[in-house]
């Protein structure tokens, strides 16, 4: 049902979009805004991203093992990337390049996201429905995860801005893909379980580490938190509503 789900991944595109937007309207207290979308990122792997890849492949023990190979894939690319690059590690860790990697993570997830709507909807309206409602309940975070990671690691406004613009154009380019073609659901649980891995690296080591770097005194840091303890209720909430039972 290409009619249904190209509209619907629009709808998608625009929740990223306005994520993306707040983002940037935050950029000066950055840190506090990384608190929560890495909240987000950690939870969304663990509660969303996570039981979805086992529920497709059909056994844990054959998807954890995929967890871990997305954790370390990424884990090495970096290194690979931006370790000769710097000699000291927090130099390291802000190379540009480290963020367009988690950017084009993001868009990757986004546009598998926009095919799991259109595979959805050519099961039956009732699972495209379900699957939509969980898609753009974090497209909103993805455009704000997406904005602070680039803003995070480079600081660049226009990167930020051009790589939002690819995520939100990905969910369109997916749903048109997932509406053309179909894949065993095994196939896109060991696509789930990798992205899995993915985003538990980028938001351990990536975002909630940075959004408590900067305290020094400690007032602060209490709030973050409870910003990062937010977004795990928020996307725990969502995967109730999505899948109540």
């Amino acid at each position: 049902m290409p009619e249904v789900a190209i509209p619907l991944a629009v709808a998608v595109a625009l929740a990223i979009l306005i994520g993306g937007r707040i983002a940037l309207r935050l950029a000066h207290t950055l840190p506090t805004v990384i608190a929560l979308s890495g909240g987000i990122v950690v939870a969304v792997a663990l509660l969303e991203v996570l039981p979805e890849a086992i529920e497709n492949i059909g056994e844990a023990h054959d998807a954890v093992p995929l967890v871990a190979a997305g954790f370390l894939f990424f884990f090495l690319l970096e290194r690979v990337l931006v370790l000769h690059h710097r000699d000291e590690p927090e130099e390291a860790r802000s190379h540009h390049r480290v963020g367009v990697l988690g950017a084009l993570g993001l868009s990757l997830h986004t546009f598998t996201d926009g095919v799991g709507v259109g595979l959805a909807f050519s099961v039956n309206a009732e699972t495209g429905l379900l699957v939509f409602l969980a898609v753009i309940s974090h497209g909103f975070a993805d455009g704000l995860n997406t904005v602070s990671f680039v803003l995070s690691q480079s600081g660049d406004r226009r990167r930020a801005l051009r790589w939002l613009r690819i995520d939100a154009i990905a969910p369109v380019a997916g749903a048109i893909v997932g509406s053309l073609i179909s894949v065993s659901d095994q196939t896109l649980g060991y696509f789930l379980a990798v992205y899995a891995g993915f985003f538990l690296y980028m938001g351990a080591t990536d975002l909630l580490p940075e959004a408590h770097a900067h305290e020094h005194d400690g007032k602060g840091s209490w709030g973050r938190v409870a910003l990062t303890i937010s977004g795990f209720a928020a996307i725990y909430a969502i995967t109730l509503i999505a899948h109540p039972h």
